[in-house]
């Protein structure tokens, strides 16, 4: 796992003693949802009628530099669950865990900081004559609110865009905000989160046309 715990410092001259001063400079940071952004996209492609591409193929820089034009972004974090194989599904199990390195080590290539937190679990649904494995990821939404709000306290962030339309996250949005940080909703033209929307300062919305122009 990826720490989000280091800062960026500048060194500026103090006008009245002509002193150097290393002062810590407040950084522009997008964090998104890896699942919750994948899902959006996966539905933009579902309404379209076309393939979904394979997500370690997909231009992510692309469509984030075009989409948050005049934002000068200092990092950009994706975080994921780590996913752990299950005894029941293992093959399927290993697919979904060598998918994740795949897209893991594509969007590190493309100057991207990647953050694992919680997990990814196989879970027994249904009844005992027709029950299903299911997947679900648990724990991310904690740790990019904790990281939203540490990096507020910290004074470390002057502006946090938030790319997930999860609104678990709307009580850490309101306190980043409550700590003098800019929040900004990146979502998608189909299904905004209204809730996110008005929480946070300014609201970004990828149209369709942009998800399907970096497939």
């Amino acid at each position: 796992m990826v720490a989000f715990d280091y800062k960026i410092y500048i060194v500026e001259r103090c006008v009245n003693c002509n002193q150097l001063i290393k002062k810590q400079k407040k950084e522009t940071l997008l964090f998104i949802d890896g699942e919750n952004f994948k899902h959006k996209i996966s539905n933009v492609y579902t309404e379209h009628r076309k393939q979904k591409p394979e997500w370690h193929t997909y231009n992510f820089k692309g469509l984030l530099d075009n989409v948050l034009t005049g934002f000068d972004r200092d990092r950009t974090i994706f975080y994921f669950a780590k996913i752990k194989e299950h005894s029941e599904t293992k093959e399927k199990s290993r697919q979904l865990i060598e998918a994740q390195r795949l897209l893991k080590t594509s969007l590190e290539r493309q100057g991207f900081t990647i953050v694992l937190a919680g997990g990814v679990r196989g879970q027994r649904e249904g009844n005992s004559s027709n029950s299903v494995v299911v997947f679900r990821e648990k724990g991310v939404d904690v740790r990019m609110g904790v990281d939203m709000v540490s990096s507020a306290c910290d004074e470390r962030a002057s502006t946090i865009i938030l790319g997930s339309s999860d609104s678990d996250l709307q009580p850490a949005v309101k306190e980043t905000s409550k700590r003098g940080v800019g929040c900004v909703y990146l979502g998608f033209e189909t299904n905004p989160n209204k809730g996110l929307s008005f929480t946070c300062k300014r609201t970004i919305l990828i149209r369709d046309s942009e998800v399907l122009e970096f497939g």
